[in-house]
């Protein structure tokens, strides 16, 4: 009988494949993991805390910088939980600038994970065609609110710029050219016999697991369960459009890589209808106090983000600043299932299947 010795290996807290500051301890009997722990807060911020003497329009830069991939939906949640407490009706333009911004922000943080989940497993030009069109998205972002990756472009009841000239007409142009590139990917890499041999079977739960891990986003949705807040709990203006909740039953890293991927095509057809309902005029802010009070009392929003529900718990005093801020960050709860999947697997899956949950350690941290 051969007996080996377990070792224990840190993977990050720098490491390529962790997409950031976060270090995964494992315990290792020869290439098979025995027992796994994450580790985090390398990048801890207090974002929380801090917003406790900051002004609602002060804590929105913070926002942008948790989920740093998909800022302007982090931009909605925190200004959604502030008009909710106030009872603020958003002007009709002010919302359609914003569902369009967030779709095209979910296209290019699904564009981001694409790529870099692809790096990850060995390939190297999905990366590069994935960033060229999600350069397209932050081009038009930059237009509209000079940023190219933390926007602060919303506010408190509405957005801060305008669409310039012409900016409608570009999102539509690139709408039609992403839908051929979807079709170029899948060509690419969906068939590919290496591909599928490092994903499929890979990481596999059921329903009853993801729902038990409080899991949401991709990772939900891949065990069957139909569960988008866009179509569950509507808010915004997705209830005026048509699209399909998009589910596996695999439960395994395959199925979240082609929800995913699905997810971006549904954005598009979401795109499409909102860009033709635009209306012509109109305003971009509601009627909004010159200092911001929120009564006393307290208000819980939620929304889709491209990782899943996000959450905004926020208490007001009835002061210019919350009484407490939390947010629910699904990057941080769908990372707890991590150490469950991994026992019994080899060291190459571990990267396989932290890369399939697709964290952002700014949001597991924040």
């Amino acid at each position: 009988m051969i007996r080996t010795e377990e070792m224990l290996l840190n993977v990050g807290p720098q490491h390529p494949s962790t997409h950031g500051v976060f270090r995964v301890v494992v315990k290792l009997d020869g290439e098979q993991i025995v027992h796994a722990e994450p580790v985090m807060g390398y990048l801890h911020r207090g974002t929380e805390k801090l917003a406790e003497n900051l002004n609602y329009t002060q804590i929105i830069p913070y926002t942008d910088r948790m989920d740093y991939v998909s800022a302007m939906t982090n931009n909605y949640v925190l200004c959604h939980a502030v008009e909710t407490l106030l009872e603020l009706e958003v002007p009709e333009r002010a919302e359609f600038l914003r569902l369009i911004v967030m779709e095209l922000q979910r296209v290019a943080s699904h564009l981001v994970w694409w790529g870099t989940y692809l790096l990850d497993i060995g390939a190297m030009s999905p990366f590069l065609y994935a960033f060229r069109e999600r350069e397209m998205i932050i081009d038009l972002f930059n237009e509209l609110c000079g940023a190219r990756l933390t926007y602060f472009y919303m506010r408190v009841g509405g957005v801060k710029w305008d669409a310039p000239e012409g900016w409608i007409d570009k999102v539509k142009a690139f709408v039609e050219h992403m839908k051929g590139k979807l079709d170029e990917y899948h060509n690419l890499v969906s068939g590919n016999e290496i591909f599928l041999a490092r994903i499929k079977g890979v990481g596999k739960y059921d329903a009853k697991t993801a729902i038990d891990y409080g899991l949401s986003g991709a990772n939900l949705r891949c065990t069957g369960v139909e569960w988008d807040l866009r179509k569950s709990q509507p808010y915004s203006l997705y209830d005026r459009f048509d699209f399909d909740v998009v589910t596996r039953t695999e439960g395994d890293c395959f199925a979240r890589y082609e929800i995913r991927l699905e997810e971006i095509r549904q954005s598009l057809r979401i795109l499409e209808q909102a860009l033709e309902q635009f209306p012509e005029e109109g305003e971009i802010m509601g009627k909004v106090p010159r200092v911001i009070r929120p009564p006393k009392g307290e208000a819980y929003v939620a929304i889709e983000s491209p990782r899943g529900e996000i959450g905004c718990h926020l208490v007001s005093e009835g002061k210019a600043e919350p009484y407490r801020l939390k947010f629910r960050r699904p990057s941080f709860v769908n990372l707890q299932i991590l150490p469950k999947l991994l026992v019994g697997e080899s060291m190459t899956n571990l990267i396989t299947i932290l890369g399939g949950i697709d964290i952002v350690v700014g949001e597991v941290d924040a």
